[in-house]
């Protein structure tokens, strides 16, 4: 099978993934705690970290390796409507904002993409993540013709999102080793 596949199986199953855990367990936990809360975001939106983290490993090829994952949410939550002009958009954004972050970085000297020389820089990785976010945000914001409460949501919901997925990626990891 070509890497191209399983790098796509694997970003879009872990997208949804993520989303669905979100929307499914995350946020009925959230409309419990903040019941008053008017947005519809997520204060903990996992997915961010699925694409910031696809971003750092595949570069370019995370684009299509989450375009498959990110249509199939977008066509879970809305319907025919995906094929919107702001949905497409949306998708785009979605898509290609983390990879072209990470190559702006590169193109300032500042290369976080994995090396095997060197050890991964996990707070420059969540810094990307916030840059990202931000941009993220005002980009979807724009798409959909959202409020500033809105964009700022979904700011604390991709940053605590990438943070947590992260944390608890190094989590999994450190307990792998230390059963081998």
């Amino acid at each position: 099978m070509p890497a191209w596949i399983s790098e796509t199986c694997l970003a879009s199953l872990a997208y949804i993934a993520a989303f669905l855990f979100t929307f499914e367990v995350l946020m009925p936990l959230q409309n419990v705690f903040f019941p008053e809360y008017p947005s519809r975001a997520s204060l903990l939106f996992l997915p961010h970290g699925v694409r910031v983290l696809t971003a750092w490993l595949l570069g370019w090829r995370a684009v299509f390796a989450l375009l498959p994952g990110v249509f199939i949410v977008f066509a879970y939550v809305g319907g025919w409507d995906v094929f919107l002009t702001s949905r497409l958009t949306a998708i785009f954004f979605a898509v290609s904002t983390a990879p072209a972050v990470f190559y702006a970085f590169k193109l300032l000297g500042w290369n976080l993409f994995p090396d095997p020389d060197r050890t991964p820089c996990w707070s420059c990785v969540m810094i990307a993540g916030v840059v990202i976010s931000v941009l993220m945000s005002g980009l979807t914001n724009i798409a959909f013709g959202s409020t500033i409460e809105e964009y700022v949501a979904y700011l604390i919901g991709d940053i605590f999102g990438l943070f947590f997925l992260m944390l608890g990626l190094l989590f999994a990891f450190r307990m792998a080793r230390a059963r081998e």
